[in-house]
């Protein structure tokens, strides 16, 4: 129940709430555009600089459990503080880093400080506001989400190409700043002191499992996989989470999952294909900025203009889904949004390197069009014959594995495009042999072998042309997957009845 004061000062309130929103939001696509910049400046090579982004997105989703926890404990007016302070000086920091792994560490913080300011700015804004009002509130809140995305590539390019890459992070100073002030002036203090079960061995178990994993994958391409001691460790360690995480789910009487939602058919597919969806998503928006950058000469500014079509065709999926849904069902406008993901997938296994821009941007667009039209009847079908009471945990649950399949994604996807290139440029270099007169007639004189400047103008050509093809055999796989996951469309049960809105989950 909200506090009068809050309801009297809900305007400022919605400000800062929307600000901490959109700063948060922001950081998912602003650092994409940067990351080449990163990788030179901290000296990374291309299999470590994704640790930037998986490192986020990995703290995210461990602490989202514990936003509704403490919470109660602490107030959310204290812990909504705590986590814009926390994010604005983890930016700052991030900001400031002179290494990989400082940079690394401070996003890890950034993570953790960030988890709980999308769930309970939905919370708050949805406790001040009456019913009336809810729809047109709950409007603007997702305009805001939408926002980040969208601005993030254009603004990450320019303050990159014009200022530093630092500054796609100190960018969260002042609007921090501002957002912090807004809920200190307005917002009333709720003491907390409320206490509830909560399964901290199956939390810190989980925790084990999903850092472990990430280590592995993140890890495995620079250590020979299991040729290393070090990935046999985080496999051990990984296996023993899971382990204490199942028996402890089986068997605790407030177990971190409530067994109950395992039963649901909807919630488990659906939490799948989601986990899937997000895995593609933030996979493709990992390697085109590196793609357009390193391999096409594009700037940070111009990569970034050319993926913003994604964000605007998410936007018009937003819009229209409301509608369709209704008209349709939320099943078939998920049977309508797999082939326009398909479509725009296989265009990128299309891209070449005598392109312009325009393919890239019209990829962007389907598939910014086909994941939005994914992403809203997921989370719709995956409650529509759930229990009301394990809705909530739903919902963290689901959001928990979408930021998983998004990390994971990123560093499977990265893993075999390092190896699909190695092997590819082991290929192409076999075939250049001076021995060959119609190679040797073929090269131009910039090219010459038998010149050391000729002969390594050659080979970063091979080495160009070979990681081409790692990410033509990326985007290749990345279209097959898409087929092999659709069929699971099939098992999700329609809603019982239809339903005049999206109700979206609480994040």
């Amino acid at each position: 129940m909200a506090a009068a004061q809050d309801i009297a000062n809900r305007t400022p309130i919605t400000a800062a709430l929307m600000l901490a929103t959109l700063m948060n939001t922001l950081d998912t696509t602003i650092a994409n555009v940067a990351l080449p910049h990163i990788q030179g400046s901290v000296s990374a090579s291309q299999d470590e600089i994704v640790w930037v982004l998986t490192s986020y997105i990995v703290a995210t989703a461990v602490m989202l459990p514990l936003t509704g926890w403490l919470s109660e404990k602490f107030g959310r007016k204290r812990v909504l503080m705590v986590s814009i302070a926390g994010f604005t000086a983890a930016s700052m920091l991030c900001g400031l880093a002179s290494s990989l792994p400082e940079l690394v560490a401070f996003r890890v913080l950034q993570g953790i400080a960030g988890a709980s300011l999308m769930p309970l700015s939905q919370t708050v804004l949805l406790d001040v506001y009456p019913p009336r009002l809810i729809p047109r509130v709950m409007s603007l809140w997702s305009a805001a989400t939408m926002l980040g995305p969208i601005l993030g590539p254009t603004l990450g390019g320019w303050l990159t190409e014009n200022l530093s890459w630092r500054w796609v992070f100190f960018i969260n100073l002042p609007v921090g700043a501002l957002a912090f002030f807004l809920l200190f002036t307005f917002m009333a203090r709720d003491a907390g002191g409320r206490q509830r079960p909560f399964d901290f061995l199956g939390f810190w178990a989980l925790v084990a499992l999903v850092g472990s994993v990430q280590l592995m994958l993140d890890r495995g391409p620079g250590q020979d996989w299991f040729d290393s001691p070090e990935i046999w460790a985080w496999a051990v360690t990984a296996l023993i989470g899971f382990y204490v995480f199942v028996l402890q789910t089986a068997t605790a009487e407030h177990p971190f999952f409530d067994r109950n939602l395992a039963r649901d058919r909807n919630f488990v597919t659906t939490t799948i294909l989601s986990c899937f969806v997000f895995g593609l998503m933030f996979s493709t928006t990992a390697l085109l900025p590196s793609f357009m950058q390193n391999l096409m000469s594009y700037s940070a500014l111009q990569s970034g203009i050319a993926t913003v079509p994604r964000g605007f065709g998410s936007l018009i999926a937003f819009l229209a889904l409301p509608r369709l849904i209704v008209w349709f069902g939320g099943r078939n406008v998920l049977f309508a949004g797999i082939p326009l993901t398909l479509v725009a997938v296989w265009q990128m296994s299309q891209f070449d390197l005598s392109m312009d821009v325009r393919p890239v941007m019209v990829a962007c667009f389907i598939q910014g069009m086909g994941v939005g039209m994914l992403f809203a009847p997921l989370s719709m079908l995956a409650y529509a014959t759930l229990d009301a009471r394990y809705r909530p945990e739903g919902a963290t649950i689901a959001a928990i594995m979408r930021s998983l399949g998004g990390s994971i994604g990123i560093s499977i996807i990265q893993a075999v495009l390092v190896r699909d290139s190695a092997l590819a440029h082991e290929r192409l270099a076999e075939g250049v042999t001076t021995a060959n007169p119609v190679i040797r007639a073929a090269l131009p004189p910039l090219m010459d072998p038998a010149t050391q400047t000729g002969l390594e103008a050659l080979n970063a050509e091979v080495t160009r042309q070979g990681t081409m093809i790692g990410y033509a055999n990326i985007f290749s796989w990345m279209t097959l997957s898409i087929v092999l996951f659709s069929p699971l469309v099939l098992l999700i049960r329609p809603a019982r009845a239809p339903q005049t809105e999206v109700e979206p989950p609480v994040e």
